[in-house]
């Protein structure tokens, strides 16, 4: 029973640790309030590093980075849009979570309904030229090879 209690224990532990992800107490700041937008704007940004991992849950150097940087923007006065435009301007679009829909963008997006529709025409063009093909009728067999086949038919 006491294992089962000690089992039990380390999941909550680990559970309760989970949200925190690779924040250190040291990179946080006093005020709580700063401390949850400086979370809410780490979230959006990419670990340029794990590229798949938001900075708020890397352990990478380059996101410590990073969370440094979003918290002393925010100490500096920056509303969040203005540290996300700061954090932007420094390391390209490619650190937003979430990219925007504008500029050259939107081809992007694009690209994947347009080709779904492209593909979707074509088959549609090759079903119809298909269906309107004519059947190309069996010549049958000659009259020699009709003659043999009787041959063989009857042996």
């Amino acid at each position: 029973m006491t294992w089962l209690k000690s089992i039990l224990t380390a999941v909550i532990l680990a559970l309760v640790a989970l949200p925190s992800g690779a924040v250190q107490p040291d990179e946080m700041l006093a005020d709580p309030a700063l401390e949850q937008r400086a979370r809410d704007i780490s979230a959006g940004l990419r670990c340029l590093v794990c590229q798949n991992e938001s900075i708020d849950e890397s352990n990478a150097s380059l996101a410590r980075d990073l969370r440094l940087l979003v918290r002393e923007r925010i100490m500096a006065g920056d509303d969040n849009d203005q540290v996300v435009d700061y954090v932007v301007a420094r390391y390209g679009e490619f650190v937003l979570l979430q990219p925007t829909t504008g500029g050259w963008n939107w081809l992007l997006w694009a690209t994947g309904p347009l080709g779904l529709i492209f593909a979707l025409i074509v088959a549609a063009f090759y079903l119809r030229g298909r269906s309107r093909a004519t059947a190309q009728a069996d010549p049958g067999l000659s009259d020699d090879e009709q003659a043999r086949l009787d041959e063989i038919l009857k042996s």
